[in-house]
């Protein structure tokens, strides 16, 4: 039940609207943090929006999932927790690729799109603070939220670094990190849509 002490189809309805605006939000953080990883070389930032990517298909798996029975909710968060576990192993090996292909990534643009990322989870959050505890599906995309803003600290964090040691290996680094934050994201899920 919702935390708005309203009806089951009033909160269903507040759910719903919520997994709209953060689809909407990380669908366009997803596109603007690939062109910007892709364009500046930066792994962090590639693998940041390949988390969003995976929130975005976890919000949509959600929203099919709101006002349904308890065992369709866990099917969908163990959906998505698999999800998330395929992005994050994808991620790593994005990663062992620039390792070994090399790449200069352009501290400035990590960044800025790292804080503009931070702001936008922040605000999902926010929008996700009155239903985290509803169900699997909405445990699930607090867990989501909760590791994006992690991995935006730790683009931002990547991007000063190269910028201050003139190397690519902290966003090499980073890079790593966050698809580790990724990959235990979505172990925690998938043990939570058991529970």
């Amino acid at each position: 039940m919702s935390g708005c002490g309203c009806g089951s189809a009033d909160a269903a309805s507040l759910e719903r609207r919520a997994l709209f605006w953060l689809l909407g939000i990380n669908g366009v953080m997803f596109f603007g943090e690939a062109v910007v990883g892709w364009l500046s070389e930066s792994t962090a930032l590639l693998a940041d929006s390949l988390d969003m990517l995976a929130d975005a298909c976890v919000y949509a798996i959600a929203l099919l999932a709101v006002g349904r029975s308890s065992r369709l909710q866990s099917t969908a968060a163990g959906t998505s927790g698999i999800l998330q576990i395929a992005l994050g192993l994808g991620v790593f090996v994005e990663v062992m690729r620039r390792y070994l292909y090399g790449s200069e990534p352009v501290s400035v643009a990590m960044m800025v799109v790292g804080s503009v990322a931070l702001v936008a989870n922040t605000a999902c959050l926010a929008i996700l603070a009155k239903h985290r505890n509803n169900g699997a599906h909405m445990r699930a995309s607090w867990i989501f939220s909760t590791n994006d803003v992690i991995a935006n600290l730790g683009v931002i964090l990547s991007g000063g670094l190269v910028l201050m040691l003139g190397s690519r290996i902290p966003d090499l680094i980073i890079g790593g990190i966050i698809s580790v934050v990724v990959l235990r994201g979505g172990v925690k899920i998938l043990r939570t849509s058991r529970d």
